[in-house]
């Protein structure tokens, strides 16, 4: 029940930039296991698909102990893509039991380029004891990972 939920931490992230590459460029960099790879600084093990789970170990330096898992949710071209994982899996616990977050990649056109607009949700599911500090550090991640995008697809 909603009333029974603590809602002192946000339960949404949200994030916009605009890119100078077409929503193809785009599409390929967030959708293409080996790009997105690239960007996030993650080696993934399989290629996005709807219904796919796809593992990878983190590749940026200080975190390559930790593995990421990607349950690819939907995939409706050069416009949305959306994926549901376990926020900041930094500390080496396994967190297969807990919910997961909702992340989701929507596409727009813009002033020559791509809106991207980046929406991580269901932060109110977690555990009480780590829905903050999972806020607080994909918060920061994301802006983060989103200029990484920037790079990626303007460079």
């Amino acid at each position: 029940m909603l009333a029974d939920l603590d809602t002192t931490s946000p339960d949404r992230i949200e994030k916009r930039i605009e890119l100078r590459a077409t929503r193809s460029r785009v599409w390929r960099a967030l959708t293409t296991a080996e790009e997105f790879g690239t960007w996030f600084r993650v080696k993934l093990d399989g290629a996005f698909a709807e219904g796919a789970v796809v593992r990878g170990r983190l590749t940026y330096p200080g975190y390559e102990q930790v593995t990421l898992e990607i349950a690819v949710d939907r995939m409706e071209p050069e416009r949305l893509f959306s994926y549901r994982w376990h926020p900041n899996p930094t500390d080496g616990v396994d967190y297969s039991s807990e919910p997961t977050t909702l992340v989701e990649f929507r596409l727009a056109d813009a002033n020559g380029g791509t809106l991207l607009t980046l929406v991580e949700s269901g932060f109110y599911r977690l555990p009480a004891s780590r829905r903050a500090e999972a806020f607080r550090r994909n918060e920061g991640g994301w802006q983060i990972q989103l200029e990484n995008v920037r790079r990626y697809v303007e460079g």
